[in-house]
Formats: structure tokens, C-alpha cells, sequence
């Protein structure tokens, strides 16, 4: 298989800031490192290059993306928000999402990234492809930036795939530990695209996330979300996408399969509180690998998203590119056989409660096209 891989350095220059994890510093708030910082991009880039896999990659040069691109999401007075604070040197695009100066470029540099990444995949230039860009995206709603997000990257992409390719049906499965709230925004409405979230329940953002969101309009029926509750490790994820994903895949029949890949579902990282390990990433990404092959000649894009382990996100990244790849490269990853012996790995009966709750929603799927397959 042919993998493509998208990074550029200047994703790692975008800066958010001496911030104590989440919150500003101030006189009881001691300035330390904001969650969202280079590090656990920069250490995933170069474990791909210490173990070698980078080799057997096709690198793909990211470009900005413009602002026509851009705006088939976000409204204008967003997309100028961003670049006024770029410009000032310093702000806050909502809640808790700093930026500084060149941040608005090194922002249109990653949705550019998953466009091209899109664009290489559809052209048949590579099988499959991983876009390690950054800022984040998937939480950017269309007029507002947040958590750590300034645009809608995999959004944007699917927008482009849909203009400039004439793509009909995508499915996006988010795997990041937090809800696919921003993506879920923008499609709603929309039966060309399936977005599912697999998510730690009412986690970020509050109050988003539940069941009951199953789209509206002409989409009703396209949206899944699976809020799994707090600890959920490989075995109640490897259930989701048994008992949810695979069959709203076969029912959809998607041209395209895009995945925002966030790393914070693992057992170690601070910002959620689930228990994947880099085996459970790995047999994800199979498990879409062979769907995405059954369904639509292996096309399938990944955007890189969240995860704030700086020890342990790198493992998980080489575990899920290993898989596009077909390239294993014999580096062990330390923490697994010590996580997969913890308790609560299997799935539990509260998890696959509600894993068969979002499954019912499998079903609304062809009702909402009024087709048969």
C-alpha cells in the first residue's frame, strides 16, 4: 500500500502559549505548558523517522488553504477573527483556545494539509493517508473557534472533496476521546456524510455528544454518536465499531473514509479518562483499513487531532500508520502489555449498553436516504 503523509514544521510554531495546561496564568494560576503544545506532535514525527517507517511513506507538501476553501465552513466573520488576533500577536479564539502571531497562517497551512492529503487519496496518488497537522479542528464550529481549534480541518477537506471532486457519500469516524462536536455542526443537515463519534460521555464539549443527536432535516439519521462511559478501554471500542461503525459503513456505502484521529482515549492522558492503548489503536485502524477496502477501494484519510500524552501518543500514531502502511517496524511500544493487564480492558455490560443504544441508530440510516441497498 501507498501511505501519504503530510507534516510541515511550522505546525509545531503555532503557539498557544505559557498557560497552565488549560487556564491563563495569574497570581494563583503558576504559568506552566498549555495542554495543546508541539511536543506530542513533534515526538510522533520523530519516532516515524527513529523507527524508519518515514521511508516507506509518500510525503505530501501541505499548502494554505485559501480563503474560499475555508469559507464553505466558517463564516467570514469568523475567519477574520482569527487572523485580526494572528495579527495582534496574542488572543483567545473563544474559551481556553490561545493563538499568537502567525498562528492564522500556520492554521490555513493545516487545513491546506487535509486537503491535500483528500486530494491525493481521490486522485489515486496514494492509498490511504495521515495528516500529523496542527492546530486541531474537528471542535471549530462554523463561527466559532474552540477547544484548541481554530478551523474545521477534516470539514473543510470533506467540503473540497464535495465541490472539486463531485464526492456524494463520505463517512467521517472520530475516534478522539472528545466529541466530534464541530464536525457534527457543520454536516447536521447534510445525508452526503455520516459523521460518528466515539467519545468519553459529557466529557468536552458539556452536554454534547448524546444519542439522541441523530442529525436533522434532510439529515436525519446521519449523525451516530457513541458517548462510552468514563474507562472504557480496547474492548468496549472494538464493540462500538462491531456492534456501530462497520455496519452504519455497509448500510452508508461511503466513496471516502475520514477518520479526525485523536490519541486521548489512552490510558494515559490527562485530558480524558479511557483506557486505550496502542494494540487497541491498532486493531481500529485495521478494522476501517478492511472496511475502507470492502467499501470504497481503501480510501481512507486521517487528520490528526487531539492527544496529550507526549510519552504515549507517539506509540499510538506508529501503531495506526504501521496499519495504513502494511510496514511493521519491529519498535515495541513499553506501556502496552503493562495496559492491556489493567483492569476494565474487556468491554463491560454498562458500556455495551449503551453501544446497543447507538446501534439502534444504524437502522434510521436508509430510512433517512429512502433508498434500498
Amino acid at each position: 500500500m501507498a501511505t501519504g503523509f503530510v507534516f510541515h514544521e511550522l505546525y509545531l510554531w503555532h503557539n498557544t502559549w505559557n498557560w497552565a495546561q488549560v487556564f491563563p496564568p495569574s497570581l494563583t494560576v503558576q504559568p506552566g505548558t498549555h495542554a495543546e503544545n508541539p511536543e506530542t506532535k513533534r515526538r510522533l514525527r520523530n519516532l516515524l523517522e527513529v523507527s524508519g517507517i518515514l521511508d516507506h511513506l509518500v510525503p505530501i507538501k501541505p499548502r494554505p488553504a485559501t480563503v474560499e476553501e475555508l469559507a464553505r465552513v466558517h463564516t467570514a466573520a469568523h475567519i477574520e477573527k482569527i487572523r485580526e488576533i494572528s495579527e495582534r500577536g496574542y488572543g483567545d479564539a473563544s474559551s481556553l483556545t490561545p493563538l499568537g502571531a502567525g498562528s492564522y497562517e500556520i492554521a490555513l497551512l493545516a487545513a491546506g494539509g487535509a486537503i491535500v492529503a483528500m486530494d491525493a487519496v481521490i486522485e489515486g496518488k496514494v492509498d490511504n493517508a495521515y495528516a500529523l497537522i496542527r492546530p486541531p479542528g474537528h471542535h471549530a464550529t462554523s463561527d466559532v473557534g474552540m477547544g484548541f481549534c481554530l478551523f474545521s480541518n477534516a470539514a473543510i477537506a470533506i467540503r473540497h472533496a464535495q465541490k472539486m471532486h463531485g464526492i456524494k457519500r463520505i463517512a467521517t469516524v472520530d475516534w478522539d476521546v472528545h466529541h466530534g462536536n464541530g464536525t457534527q455542526a457543520v454536516f447536521y443537515d447534510d445525508p452526503g456524510v455520516l459523521t460518528i463519534s466515539i467519545h468519553q460521555n459529557n466529557l468536552f464539549p458539556a452536554n454534547s455528544g448524546a444519542v439522541s443527536e441523530n442529525g436533522e432535516g434532510e439529515g436525519k439519521g446521519y449523525n451516530i454518536n457513541v458517548p462510552l462511559p468514563s474507562g472504557s478501554g480496547p474492548g468496549a471500542y472494538q464493540v462500538a465499531f462491531e456492534r456501530v461503525v462497520l455496519p452504519a459503513l455497509e448500510r452508508f456505502q461511503p466513496e471516502l473514509i475520514v477518520v479526525p484521529s485523536g490519541f486521548d482515549a489512552s490510558g494515559v492522558d490527562p485530558m480524558g479518562r479511557m483506557q486505550m492503548n496502542s494494540s487497541g489503536y491498532r486493531v481500529l485502524a485495521r478494522m476501517l483499513l478492511d472496511a475502507a477496502r470492502e467499501l470504497c477501494g481503501g480510501r481512507l484519510v486521517m487528520t490528526h487531532e487531539g492527544g496529550y500524552s507526549e510519552m504515549y501518543v507517539p506509540y499510538c500514531g506508529l501503531a495506526v500508520i504501521e496499519e495504513l502502511s502494511g510496514h511493521r517496524t519491529g519498535v515495541e511500544d513499553p506501556w502496552d502489555k503493562l495496559m492491556a493487564a489493567w483492569g476494565g480492558m474487556a468491554a463491560e455490560p454498562h458500556q455495551i449498553a449503551v453501544i446497543d443504544e447507538a446501534a439502534k441508530l444504524v437502522a434510521n440510516i436508509n430510512k433517512a436516504r429512502g433508498t434500498k441497498r
